[in-house]
């Protein structure tokens, strides 16, 4: 017996498509292109961005009178996130583990297929560095997916696993076989690593959260720019054991404030 779909407004489903449209590129488009876009007439789409761009939805650049998301939607994904309990638990030691390792933290939780960065700490020097909170990470080739990914019920990882696998780069882990034997790997000592495998020139250290349940609720971990030494990757690696250790420590502490215990069964204990 099939399941009922509930009605939608579909002057909201028209709204939301342009919403998703302006947030999918890096430009700001016009009325034609958001018509031809999404096949609808452009008086149509008109009228919807100037009622978005009343509630600060979306905003028109004066010169070239093209769209753009609005702070409006900043508002509200910052309400959001501010209900989050895993960022809230997160922040104070999220801030400790960038001063202990002088890198960036970032905070992910599950998101369908992929990691959510729910926060994200800058690194602490005077380098140009841009916020990524609301970026999304492939679970198979993040160090914060696949720390997830590796402690997920066996039914949701086995689904993934043997699923669509997109090369990002050149060092992006594309078959299951692999893949399931660094799950296996992460399983062991406790937190996974990432060697330019979403971005060519980072690299990466994370360990899973764990909820009251036992639950892997998400993930915390260090990013790097990786520089290229006769082919070797260096700096992040090169002191991957004390950095792991202190990715290690942060999720635990975050697990236990969390009501979680302090660690997955199984993981190895801190390496440092």
């Amino acid at each position: 017996m099939s399941q009922r779909v509930a009605p939608t407004i579909q002057s909201v489903d028209r709204a939301v498509g342009i919403l998703k449209a302006l947030a999918s590129g890096s430009r700001k488009l016009g009325v034609s292109e958001l018509s031809d876009q999404l096949g609808l007439a452009k008086g149509t789409v008109h009228g919807l961005l100037r009622t978005l761009q009343v509630h600060g939805l979306v905003e028109q650049d004066a010169e070239t009178a093209r769209y753009q998301l609005g702070p409006a939607l900043l508002e509200l994904s910052t309400g959001y996130l501010d209900l989050n309990e895993l960022r809230s638990r997160a922040l104070a030691w999220s801030d400790e583990l960038a001063t202990r390792t002088g890198e960036a933290v970032r905070v992910g939780a599950p998101h369908g297929d992929s990691v959510l960065v729910i926060h994200h700490v800058f690194r602490p020097d005077s380098s140009l560095q841009i916020l990524e909170v609301g970026a999304v990470l492939p679970l198979h080739g993040s160090a914060l997916g696949k720390a997830v990914l590796a402690f997920l019920p066996p039914a949701a990882q086995e689904r993934f696993v043997h699923g669509d696998l997109p090369k990002l780069t050149g060092q992006t882990i594309t078959t299951a076989r692999v893949l399931e034997r660094e799950i296996a790997e992460i399983h062991q000592r406790g937190y996974a690593v990432e060697r330019e495998e979403a971005i060519l020139g980072e690299a990466g250290i994370a360990a899973p959260i764990f909820d009251r349940h036992g639950a892997v609720v998400g993930a915390v971990g260090i990013a790097g720019t990786c520089e290229m030494v006769l082919g070797a990757t260096v700096r992040l690696p090169t002191t991957r054991d004390k950095n792991a250790s202190y990715v290690l420590q942060a999720a635990r502490a975050i697990s236990r404030d969390l009501g979680g215990g302090r660690g997955p069964s199984g993981a190895s204990a801190d390496p440092a």
